[in-house]
């Protein structure tokens, strides 16, 4: 296996952590306005991903950094060619972060409420279009023999790519249900582990249709392997759920989004993003690859900071571990 190789699992790796954690993140995010019937319940969910979500993003800082520097001509294609989606949800994320920040700096009720509807959409809004993005990337493009996006932004807002929009839209918030069901108290607890049900059931008859349509457009015995793991985790996440055990729920849902994810990069290789115009015309490992020395140099640089990085993450993980209910909340003046 060459370096480029080696890269395009690791940058395949980094978006399956960015999807695992950034993925309930934005499930709870959806929540607030959908599982939260008052605002006290709404300040346990956000509690729970409080002290997190920041150190959460940090995976897709490092997708995005690894793959400007691994695959520049990937990098260029890819943000050149999907700007506008990628910047709204450049745009979100941003002002997800301040809602999250603002939202409890003044007591005036209009102040909260609007800071609260935006961290609603602005956690809707990217689940949606991190899955549109993907499907087009996996699904090929309209680019030409200078490795430039020549397509419309229409073009991007195909059936394929807007089912799997759908997918990561509901998986998700599905993902989202069962982590407020492990780490809440209470009522809320009871119906967060309800709503996943229902909301799982509906993603994984969505998730079924796309994976199964990736696997006979582009797949090979690989990502059937990772389709079959994801239907079973799937599957199993909503079997734990409904007997209680939300520890397993939560696992098999993480599981499901990797296999996922997991699956779409399986699809893609060695291509990096398919040419739906020309296949000679298609960016993969080789023609939109750094130097090998730049490689190289990449490689020792995420050897060393990559465990210290999983290290401290999971420590905050753990010193945040315990459940919150609304009795831990205090009211409001």
């Amino acid at each position: 296996m060459q370096l480029h190789d080696v890269w395009f699992v690791l940058i395949a790796v980094l978006w399956i952590g960015y999807f695992f954690l950034e993925g309930f993140d934005f499930g709870i995010g959806v929540l607030t306005k959908v599982l939260a019937r008052d605002r006290k319940e709404r300040r346990v969910l956000i509690n729970t991903i409080g002290p997190v979500w920041d150190g959460n993003e940090v995976w897709l800082l490092s997708a995005g950094g690894a793959t400007f520097a691994a695959f520049p001509e990937w990098y260029a294609t890819l943000f050149s060619g999907f700007y506008l989606p990628l910047l709204i949800i450049l745009l979100c994320l941003i002002v997800r972060g301040v809602a999250f920040e603002y939202r409890a700096k003044r007591p005036e009720e209009r102040w909260q409420t609007n800071w609260e509807h935006a961290i609603f959409w602005t956690s809707l809004i990217p689940a949606l279009l991190w899955g549109v993005a993907f499907g087009n990337i996996v699904r090929g493009v309209k680019i030409d023999a200078d490795m430039e996006y020549v397509g419309t932004l229409g073009d991007l807002f195909n059936p394929y790519a807007l089912l799997g929009g759908l997918v990561t839209l509901t998986l998700f918030t599905f993902h989202g249900a069962v982590f407020a069901a492990l780490k809440t108290v209470g009522d809320i607890r009871v119906r967060a582990r309800a709503l996943a049900s229902k909301v799982g059931l509906l993603a994984a008859v969505l998730a079924l249709g796309f994976l199964i349509w990736t696997q006979v457009d582009t797949g090979d015995g690989w990502s059937l392997l990772a389709m079959v793991v994801a239907v079973t985790a799937l599957v199993g996440a909503l079997v734990a759920n409904a007997a209680g055990r939300e520890g397993w729920s939560f696992a098999l849902s993480g599981v499901t989004v990797a296999a996922a994810v997991a699956m779409l990069f399986l699809a893609l290789f060695p291509n990096v993003m398919p040419s739906s115009l020309n296949e000679a015309w298609s960016l993969n490992v080789t023609n939109a690859s750094s130097t090998p020395y730049t490689l190289k140099i990449m490689t020792w640089c995420a050897g060393i900071a990559t465990p210290i990085v999983l290290l401290y993450q999971g420590w905050t993980y753990w010193v945040f571990r315990k459940r919150i209910g609304t009795q831990h909340i205090a009211d409001a003046h």
